[in-house]
């Protein structure tokens, strides 16, 4: 009788009611451990930032399963990642949510989606999972976590409560309206965990050029993004988009990752390069512009370049040259054609003044890595204190990337837990 009450004792408090908290969760249902399981979510409703990611519509993971090519999304955490991965891969999650009603798409550049478009309907196969069977708690804060001789103290403004193991999955700092506002870190700060240093990742930027500005709605399909920082060459290639405030798309977010703590602002603005097309270097772009005008001499020299980028952009090189885009080809200087060609390799310079407020999509840093068993996300500091999603160290691009990094680090935290009480028990 003893043992039995024991079991029923067992009380497991999950922070964070995101992606890394709801898998938790649900795999300690499927593992059926015998605990009292407690879901603390701040908002009024679970999944909130899981819901509207996506656009709305929810990139539920990646269709790269690729062990390699996967773990080349994360800036930071990748290896950290690899375990997790091995549990729940790509391909593994897309049958989970399939087999839990789900039905989901994979689109041609690899990103996944639930085919009714709706990312409410991800959230929705939690809250079903969870009736009656788990106490979810919503429109509650954790205020203060203490480890205790015999488990942990939580606070909230109902009181304390006691609990044996803890899951803190209550996010980064990014997304701020989404109640991911960094509480995760101050609670691994009170178990005598590290956080390392914090910055925005994948956000779009303000620049200062007009012209740029002036190009709002143009898109480049395989745009470079090129800096120098801290002595080191930084750079990213991809899908660009102008816009009303400066710069935005998968390349502008994948470099954001890459320079995430910079400083930058009007005081002291980072300047990049922009190739417009990331395959072309000054050599092989002054050859083939020299190859055009001698080639078509009685073309106006902007609908050269217009072969070779946008219209709009073309004329903004050309301005920025000070070369009359009416300007026949064959009365192009050497001078010139050069001028034009370092502006379509790297020259073309914008300097970024701000980062977009809100639309940081992730947090880069949080939790330290080395003190966490990346087998099964549990503390090397203090046993029974768990770890999983975005309050890690770990951050990827866009494309499905950091739901991915975290279901598979939840999953990992709720097979291990369930392991550990298997065995004690």
């Amino acid at each position: 009788m003893n043992n039995r009450t024991e079991k029923r004792e067992m009380k497991i408090a999950i922070i964070g009611g995101g992606a890394a908290g709801m898998m938790a969760a649900a795999t300690l249902l499927e593992e059926v451990v015998d605990a009292e399981i407690h879901l603390f979510e701040k908002n009024n409703v679970l999944g909130k930032k899981v819901s509207i990611s996506g656009g709305g519509r929810c990139n539920v993971t990646t269709g790269i399963n690729d062990k390699n090519i996967l773990l080349s999304k994360y800036t930071r955490g990748s290896k950290f990642l690899i375990p997790a991965f091995g549990l729940f891969p790509p391909d593994k999650v897309f049958k989970w949510f399939e087999e839990q009603g789900i039905p989901l798409k994979i689109k041609n550049d690899l990103r996944v989606f639930p085919k009714s478009d709706n990312g409410k309907d991800v959230v929705k196969l939690f809250e079903d999972l969870f009736k009656n069977k788990i106490k979810v708690h919503l429109d509650l804060s954790i205020e203060s976590i203490e480890p205790t001789e015999k488990g942990f103290t939580l606070t909230t403004k109902n009181g304390k409560d006691c609990f044996g193991i803890v899951v803190i999955t209550s996010g980064g700092n990014a997304y701020r309206h989404t109640g991911s506002t960094g509480d995760g870190y101050d609670f691994a700060k009170s178990c005598k965990h590290s956080i390392t240093k914090l910055g925005p990742s994948l956000n779009s930027f303000e620049v200062k050029e007009d012209w740029c500005k002036e190009l709002a709605g143009i898109s480049l399909e395989n745009a470079k993004l090129i800096t120098n920082t801290n002595k080191e060459k930084t750079s990213a290639v991809g899908p660009f988009l102008f816009t009303h405030f400066g710069i935005s798309g998968p390349v502008t977010f994948a470099f954001s990752s890459n320079t995430a703590f910079e400083k930058i602002d009007k005081k002291c603005p980072l300047k990049i390069g922009l190739i417009p097309n990331a395959e072309y270097n000054f050599n092989s772009l002054d050859k083939l512009l020299q190859n055009l005008i001698a080639e078509n001499g009685a073309k106006q020299i902007i609908n050269i370049i217009s072969e070779l980028t946008t219209r709009r952009l073309a004329e903004e090189i050309l301005k920025i040259s000070k070369i009359n885009k009416d300007k026949k080809s064959a009365e192009i200087k050497k001078e010139e054609r050069n001028e034009i060609s370092h502006l379509l390799s790297g020259k073309l310079e914008l300097n970024l003044i701000a980062r977009r407020s809100g639309d940081e999509f992730v947090t880069a840093g949080g939790v330290d890595l080395n003190e966490v068993n990346r087998k099964t996300m549990e503390s090397k500091i203090l046993p029974n204190l768990y770890f999983a999603g975005e309050v890690l160290d770990i951050d990827g691009l866009t494309g499905g990337f950091n739901l991915q990094s975290a279901w598979a680090t939840g999953r990992l935290a709720g097979t291990s837990i369930a392991r550990k009480l298997k065995i004690e028990n």
